[in-house]
């Protein structure tokens, strides 16, 4: 039976709290984001993130040795799956929000690839593996 090496990951909260003197609410949060000290941080350990898969190897103890394994998207971290596919759903969306009065061919190609935007939108939500392309249509 082969052997998997499997690195998984969770992302630990840390956070402060702070007051900040500032005019307005937004420059006390660009305050916040810029302010670079941290010795006075806590860590969330009651509420960490989702455990996701951040490599795969096979064979004993061999993370980062051997050439490293496709993995199924599922086990991928979920907000990173949906961050990487906003671009592409916003680009097709601006595409067929423009598209030409009457159709065209190009607009039922964006459509076919919309659906299939739609599917792997629709996967990522359901903690599934993306469709196989051009599986959609």
């Amino acid at each position: 039976m082969p052997l998997f090496t499997i690195e998984t990951t969770y992302r630990l909260r840390i956070y402060r709290q702070r007051t900040y003197d500032a005019e307005t609410l937004d420059q006390a949060c660009d305050l916040a984001i810029a302010d670079e000290g941290w010795d006075d941080n806590k860590s969330d350990v009651e509420k960490p993130g989702h455990t996701f898969i951040t490599g795969v190897w096979e064979g004993r103890d061999a993370a980062y040795i051997g050439r490293p394994l496709p993995f199924p998207s599922r086990f991928d971290e979920q907000v990173q799956r949906k961050a990487d596919h906003f671009e592409v759903l916003l680009g097709l969306l601006k595409i067929l929000a423009h598209a030409p009065e009457g159709g065209s061919a190009d607009v039922e190609l964006w459509r076919r690839r919309a659906d299939a935007a739609i599917a792997k939108a629709e996967a990522i939500l359901a903690g599934e593996n993306d469709p196989i392309e051009g599986a959609a249509s």
